[in-house]
């Protein structure tokens, strides 16, 4: 990379808590934000669990007339970034320059967008209990339009993508954000992951094809990377987001920084549209990509926020890439999936991931991977299991793999003037 690249902003809406403070309490005391689902009877539905947002009034954050034009994706997505705006003191005051606002660029990433709202609208057409659509509508379903938001409620002018890599969207929003610093296009980035997507018409679709868990009566336990007994993931939702600039920008403005991206890298299987190369080919070369970009050897990562989905050929095949790569490092390495408390969060996991790997830099606290009771004999890492670890943490991984054979690995490291 041509110039090092930091973090001083985050912000996350999470199924354990609101706000990056609530959500690390969460993770690092085994919270747990599995439920049966709330928001529409799921009772007829061959799964009827995910991981919800809890106590979440858009109209907090948001003007309430904006609120009602959002889809709810894109109201997570802006809170969370209204917290990281905060945290990077992007606001305006005596003390923090402002940045232009033609220099701050924003990127989504997001696996569903506003799918939930798509299904639900036909649904009232269908049934005949609706005979009109809304104008809302299309503003609220197309996935650009939570970064348009964004930049309207904040006055922003500047680069604004959405990028759709299935569950690793958040993280692939980070890759363009840093390319865009990169090539001169903005001065600082907010890398953005928002995701809502539990609706009957999902559940149906990722049930049917073995995707998800159907531990109806045991939400809680549901969510079990790694172990023997997973039967697949559980379906979360949320927001995230991180602003991103170079260093000397962020000394330029006066702001703390949180932690240096070193690495990045993004990479396909070529193999199937929703298995994951049996050989882990594509995550291996992704993380291996991730390595050479920081200048680093694999013995020097000290851990990794893995995907971990719970799925019983996905837990195995990123576990075999991990020995693949790391060789006789993968001995010492500790690993841990942080979505038997989450859920899979999809395209905001990406981003609230990252935010893990940083809070684990900082403060040497590891979170820990729930439900972990019967370890798999192919799963045969250090997954940290149940409780969280205390290590001095230098360098963190965070691995997003999706449908598609999409592979993304974001490297942070602890930071240092």
């Amino acid at each position: 990379m041509s110039e090092k690249i930091v973090i001083t902003g985050m912000g996350a809406v999470t199924p354990i808590g609101i706000g990056t403070d609530a959500y690390w309490n969460g993770l690092t005391t085994g919270a747990h934000g599995i439920t049966n689902i709330r928001r529409f009877d799921a009772s007829a539905l061959p799964v009827q669990i995910a991981a919800e947002v809890k106590g979440f009034a858009p109209t907090d954050f948001i003007p309430r007339k904006t609120a009602k034009e959002m889809d709810l994706f894109m109201q997570y997505g802006y809170v969370a970034a209204d917290e990281a705006m905060k945290d990077a003191r992007l606001n305006s005051d005596a003390s923090t320059p402002s940045v232009s606002p033609e220099r701050i660029g924003i990127v989504v990433g997001t696996a569903f967008a506003g799918i939930a709202t798509i299904a639900d609208t036909q649904n009232g057409i269908s049934t005949g209990l609706h005979s009109k659509v809304s104008p809302r509508f299309v503003p609220k379903i197309i996935g650009n339009i939570a970064a348009a938001q964004l930049a309207i409620l904040k006055g922003l002018r500047g680069p604004s993508l959405t990028v759709s890599t299935a569950c690793s969207s958040g993280a692939d929003a980070i890759s363009t954000g840093i390319m865009l610093l990169n090539s001169g296009e903005a001065d600082v980035l907010l890398c953005v992951g928002a995701e809502a997507a539990t609706s009957p018409l999902t559940i149906l679709g990722l049930a049917s094809a073995h995707a998800l868990s159907t531990r109806n009566d045991s939400p809680q336990t549901a969510s079990r990377p790694f172990d023997a007994s997973r039967d697949g993931f559980v379906m979360g939702e949320g927001g995230g987001c991180i602003v991103i600039e170079t260093e000397q920008h962020a000394k330029k403005r006066g702001v703390p920084i949180h932690a240096s991206i070193i690495g990045w890298a993004n990479s396909t299987d070529g193999y199937h549209v929703t298995s994951p190369h049996p050989d882990g080919i594509g995550a291996i070369f992704c993380m291996q990509r991730c390595l050479e970009k920081a200048g680093i050897r694999p013995e020097d990562v000290d851990y990794i926020n893995a995907h971990g989905t719970s799925t019983p050929k996905g837990d195995i095949i990123e576990t075999l890439a991990i020995h693949k790569l790391f060789g006789e490092h993968s001995a010492n390495l500790l690993v841990s999936s942080t979505k038997g408390s989450t859920g899979h969060m999809m395209g905001a996991g990406g981003i609230t991931e990252v935010i893990a790997c940083v809070k684990a830099i900082q403060t040497g606290i590891l979170p820990p991977t729930l439900n972990l009771e019967q370890p798999d004999p192919e799963c045969n890492l250090d997954y940290i299991p149940n409780h969280a670890r205390m290590r001095t943490i230098e360098v963190a991984m965070s691995n997003a793999f999706g449908f598609g054979g999409q592979n993304s690995s974001i490297l942070l490291q602890r930071y240092s003037a």
